[in-house]
């Protein structure tokens, strides 16, 4: 067996609401909330970046794991907001955690499932018994440039995954895997460049749901299951819309894509979209629970995972703060001036 032995999550308690962003930029905050399904998103702190937030969820999985952080022989990154362009984001994580200096670590990138490609390899690591825990992570903060529609929805969070293949550990067995991938510009950032760019309509069709629908029937197929058999569904939340709308065309209900669906009150937390609305599924689930999760990222691709909650999820569920009261709970609203400040998006003079 082969599986997740402890997860965990991190969401920032600072928020800005949809109306405050549209407010500024002299738009219809409605079609925000009405059409796409939003209404605010998270956004870090001045002294949180990537790391810190991964710092944060991982020490949550070590947490419900239960187990020496020694023992963690590979520790991954994936992000689109790595603080540093020549430092792994990696190192600084395994180094908190107390699992260095033998520990195989690296950062990665693949947009929005950069997280899950961490999540695969240290999976897979596990599997073919190179190491005995891996962790994988995916944690972002927003990329959206201001008064571009992305601003509305990218968000910050991030979602850790330790991996083993002690069966008295495992908490949600991995079943099986897939990929689907293809050569699609559908969303890019040069080097120099501060903010991301994309191709407006093009993101959805020709990328999203044409990736989403494959990677989930190939998953499914691959696995021979069919929607009935899974009491949970995670998809990439770009928006409110599409990861809904997705669903209903494989044949998904509304209480399946329910619990994982976290973008209306959160954003879309980027590398850690995915990711995160599993912790929110693995909060609640119970033994023998079938979990669907398929990631996607512009360039373009999707993971899918097929997971099985095993008997002592439970009993892990509440040693670490639950997702759902990270994003119901405490929450500190910031007006678009002070999220600028700590977006750093004023640049000053020297």
């Amino acid at each position: 067996m082969v599986g997740i032995c402890g997860y965990g999550a991190y969401i920032p308690r600072t928020r800005i609401k949809v109306e405050e962003i549209a407010k500024v930029w002299g738009t219809d905050a409605g079609s925000y909330k009405r059409g796409l399904m939003l209404e605010e998103k998270s956004v870090p702190s001045p002294d949180q970046d990537t790391i810190t937030m991964s710092v944060e969820a991982a020490r949550k999985a070590v947490r419900r794991a239960g187990i020496d952080p020694a023992l963690i022989g590979a520790v991954y990154v994936g992000s689109e907001s790595h603080p540093y362009a020549v430092k792994p984001s990696g190192t600084v994580l395994a180094e908190a955690l107390g699992s260095t200096p033998e520990c195989h670590t690296s950062d990665f990138e693949f947009a929005c499932k950069a997280g899950t490609e961490a999540m695969f390899v240290a999976s897979q690591l596990v599997k073919a018994g190179s190491v005995r825990y891996a962790m994988g992570v995916g944690a972002d903060t927003s990329q959206g440039a201001p008064g571009d529609a992305l601003e509305y929805s990218a968000a910050s969070g991030a979602a850790a995954y330790l991996f083993s293949a002690e069966k008295e550990r495992v908490v949600a067995e991995l079943l099986d895997t897939y990929a689907y991938m293809t050569d699609t510009p559908d969303f890019w950032r040069r080097e120099h460049m501060f903010y991301p760019r994309h191709g407006g309509r093009f993101t959805g069709e020709q990328a999203y749901f044409r990736h989403i629908l494959a990677a989930s029937k190939g998953m499914m197929a691959k696995a021979k299951l069919k929607p009935a058999d899974f009491a949970y569904v995670v998809f990439h939340q770009p928006n409110g819309k599409f990861p809904l709308r997705a669903g209903k065309m494989l044949g998904f209900t509304d209480k399946q894509i329910g619990t994982g669906w976290l973008v209306n009150k959160l954003g879309n937390t980027y590398s850690g979209a995915s990711p995160l609305g599993l912790t929110a599924v693995l909060d609640e689930a119970g033994a023998g629970d079938l979990i669907l999760v398929v990631s996607f990222g512009s360039g373009a691709g999707s993971d899918g995972f097929v997971f099985r909650a095993t008997k002592r999820l439970k009993s892990v569920q509440g040693l670490a703060e639950r997702t759902r009261d990270m994003l119901d709970h405490n929450k500190r609203y910031v007006d678009y001036g002070t999220y600028l400040k700590y977006r750093k998006m004023i640049i000053m003079n020297e």
